[in-house]
């Protein structure tokens, strides 16, 4: 594998580019607007409340405890490795596809001008004009943005007990028509990983719970890099350089950061819990940036009548959370840390009468709003191993709220128990 070849898959494996702390991406939370800080019934009880790692499996099990609700999530725990992506991956190849055919043009016009020693820049010019197929190229990509994002994620959760290891990625590059000359730039683009461990403690059994966990997060950072489309040997160089940048200090302790995440869960109710989470508390910078601890609020509703414990199990929640309530960035008003939503999950084959514990099909169905945009998911979930998800939300792109959204489309496969 050469180097330019790992640099793509580097750049493909940064976190989602933001001034907040890193954020693992839970698709079954997405399509939920966000609203799950009181779901925590499986392994994302990690990322979003430790307190909830007390469900996993308990709840369901009606005969012994009836207060608790109803449908069993996983019956021994939640084991998971994940791979997912995002962006408009026809658009992208079409892009790079027009790119390369530009970049071919300078690259006979400078070999036709080294060959007459006349002007590089004067030979691209000319190629151009008498070329206006690449004007129009070049045009239609100037300052529009081609995102591509992807994840990883490696979970384990059981009864009171979970730890993960994940990365998010994005990049984002545009074209700038330029004064004379097109040039290449990819915006800023970060590498993140996170390791992270914890559990929680039943204080009261059956209805209160806290929990506890701590983390090791690495961000690597680059700024703004602009490439020359009219030298391909630059944009190798700049390449290289930007690899050997990253992989030379990502194993430096020195740019670790630790931080600690703490939640409680009230169940106060056979249908109604209630949760919160202070996460992202952080001992030092991260990538030079100090970093705002999260807290949020929120509750969970799971009526009786939409729930069912049988073969054919049935779930269905409606959860509402105040999240991210220290964060003021962008002018965030009110409803910008308001996410709800709803979920409903329904198992289409089984065998009867075994409490969900042998289940072919299962499929997830949800919707709801983060912050003011839309969001809504599906997934199915195929012999309780595979498990194939999608889902859209809406991110403020602007500086204030309701300014500009950007609209996210990801897909994620998962195998596990």
């Amino acid at each position: 594998m050469n180097k330019i070849t790992l640099l793509a898959i580097l750049i493909l494996c940064v976190s989602f580019a933001s001034a907040k702390s890193p954020r693992h991406i839970s698709l079954r939370a997405e399509s939920m607007g966000g609203a799950h800080v009181a779901v925590v019934d499986d392994k994302d009880a990690i990322h979003f409340n430790y307190a909830g790692l007390s469900q996993i499996n308990r709840l369901g099990n009606y005969d012994k405890r009836p207060e608790q609700g109803y449908y069993p999530r996983n019956w021994i725990g939640d084991m998971r490795l994940t791979f997912g992506g995002a962006g408009e991956f026809s658009k992208f190849l079409s892009a790079y596809g027009d790119v390369t055919d530009v970049q071919d043009l300078f690259r006979n016009a400078q070999n036709a001008a080294d060959e007459s020693n006349s002007s590089r820049t004067s030979a691209i010019l000319d190629s151009l004009v008498n070329n206006p197929r690449y004007l129009n190229i070049i045009n239609s990509h100037d300052h529009k943005t081609l995102e591509m994002r992807l994840k990883f994620d490696a979970e384990l959760a059981f009864h009171n007990f979970g730890a993960a290891f994940w990365m998010n990625g994005s990049v984002a590059p545009y074209v700038e028509g330029g004064l004379i000359l097109p040039y290449l730039v990819v915006d800023t683009f970060y590498i993140d990983a996170v390791a992270q461990a914890g559990g929680a403690y039943e204080i009261i059994p059956n209805k209160l719970s806290v929990g506890l966990g701590g983390k090791i997060v690495k961000r690597h950072k680059t700024e703004m890099v602009t490439l020359g489309l009219a030298n391909y040997k630059s944009v190798v160089d700049t390449l290289e350089n930007k690899l050997d940048n990253a992989t030379d200090d990502f194993f430096d302790s020195k740019t670790f950061s630790f931080g600690l995440d703490m939640g409680v869960l009230y169940q106060f109710n056979r249908e109604v819990r209630f949760g919160a989470s202070l996460r992202d508390i952080y001992f030092k910078s991260l990538a030079g940036e100090t970093l705002i601890p999260n807290f949020t609020i929120g509750a969970n509703y799971s009526p009786k009548f939409m729930n069912s414990n049988t073969g054919f199990g049935r779930k269905f929640n409606v959860a509402v959370d105040f999240a991210d309530m220290f964060n003021a960035d962008r002018n965030y008003k009110f409803f910008s840390h308001l996410n709800f939503g709803f979920e409903l999950e329904q198992t289409l084959a089984a065998i009867p009468g075994l409490n969900n514990e042998v289940r072919f099909i299962a499929l997830r169905l949800a919707a709801g709003f983060r912050g003011g945009y839309p969001s809504a998911g599906i997934g199915v979930e195929v012999l309780r191993f595979f498990t194939f998800e999608a889902a859209t939300w809406g991110e403020e792109r602007g500086y204030y709220t309701g300014q500009e959204e950007n609209r996210i489309y990801m897909v994620q496969a998962s195998i596990g128990f």
